[in-house]
């Protein structure tokens, strides 16, 4: 199997680049549709149009729909078509910059990525997660290529709500352990091949990121500070985690973020809090060393990262909840088969149970 890495053509990150726009976006076309929300709009837009308009781009502004769905998909496809646009620029979170990027696909233009979030580390990826009109999943789509440009404004991103970064770390903080656990079993990563030694290294580099700025950053950005650490931890979000998962590979933590999307009592937890505790699960699974589990532990109680079923919203624990949770986790068509052990259900069951005990151990607490 051949080792592959994926990655954006450019990715640039810093305080103000989005008043910078217009000065990169000249090079991919002259005639382009922001996707943006209202609110969105009321904060960056106009700053926006300033900078693309004085650069000599044609600018179309229109608002997302809400889902990234086919007809939301369809419709703009026939706006870009009927106007003329040469280009896709998506300003946003998650699932109006995976629009972005699928209707870039289909109209075979460019597309900028503009996150105003560090939650996920989508961004960077050749994917686009595909809703039905009413929020219900229905499909991923594999992009041929990586996004033309990530462009990250860190002080736009400084200004989102605290908890969204910091459930950023808690997706950031499952990269390397999954990588590492797929360079283990030599299994195919999101790119399509086998990881290569540079996709770990950066997975492992954002690890290590986590652990030296994660709490310093959480503190600045409680205080409306940007600062290095700050820079950081976007970056390992957003960059070093999204070239992570996808060149590295997933296993155990996603499979089990999945499988806890069945619990109504968990819609509360943000994608990457429920990651984090997905990790904890698979260290659980793979007998990690006591040292190694106790810091991740011990890094997601300083930072607010739930490492007990009760913070994930689930206060009564039972064996058929924890079953429905291990049976999506342990489908042959997620991640969880790439560990280099074969897992089953009662494994999963066994595991979760074991991780919400070693939480609540670590934070004092009894049953």
């Amino acid at each position: 199997m051949s080792k592959i890495l994926i990655c954006p053509t450019k990715y640039q990150q810093g305080a103000g680049e989005l008043k910078r726009v217009g000065e990169y976006a000249k090079n991919y076309g002259k005639k382009v549709l922001v996707l943006i929300t209202n609110s969105g709009y009321k904060r960056i837009g106009k700053e926006v149009e300033a900078s693309l308009s004085e650069h000599g781009v044609e600018v179309v502004i229109d608002y997302f729909k809400g889902e990234c769905s086919r007809s939301e998909i369809e419709r703009l496809k026939a706006i870009m078509e009927e106007q003329g646009l040469d280009m896709v620029i998506g300003i946003g979170g998650g699932k109006i910059l995976d629009t972005a990027k699928a209707v870039a696909y289909y109209c075979k233009r460019p597309v900028m990525i503009c996150p105003t979030i560090a939650s996920t580390d989508a961004p960077c990826s050749a994917l686009s997660v595909i809703y039905s009109d009413k929020g219900v999943f229905e499909e991923y789509l594999f992009l041929p290529t990586n996004p033309n440009m990530v462009l990250v404004d860190t002080e736009v991103v400084a200004k989102s709500p605290v908890r969204l970064t910091v459930a950023g770390m808690g997706d950031a903080l499952a990269t390397y352990f999954e990588a590492r656990a797929v360079a283990k079993s030599d299994s195919t990563t999101c790119a399509g091949g086998s990881g290569t030694l540079a996709a770990l290294a950066l997975a492992k580099l954002c690890y290590e990121t986590l652990l030296t700025e994660g709490v310093k950053a959480k503190l600045a950005l409680e205080s409306g500070a940007l600062t290095k650490s700050v820079e950081a931890i976007i970056e390992a979000n957003t960059l070093l985690s999204g070239i992570g998962f996808e060149s590295g590979g997933l296993a155990g933590a996603h499979a089990i973020h999945n499988g806890f999307t069945a619990l109504p009592e968990t819609h509360q937890a943000y994608h990457g809090e429920k990651v984090a505790f997905g990790t904890i699960v698979q260290l659980i699974l793979e007998n990690a060393d006591e040292d190694e589990l106790g810091e991740v532990i011990e890094f997601c109680i300083e930072i607010g990262l739930p490492v007990t079923l009760k913070e994930l919203g689930i206060r009564t624990i039972n064996d058929s909840k924890l079953k429905e949770v291990a049976k999506i986790a342990c489908a042959d068509s997620d991640t969880l088969g790439n560990l280099s052990f074969k897992v089953s259900e009662e494994d999963v069951v066994a595991a979760i149970k074991a991780a919400d005990a070693c939480g609540r151990y670590f934070l004092g607490e009894t049953k």
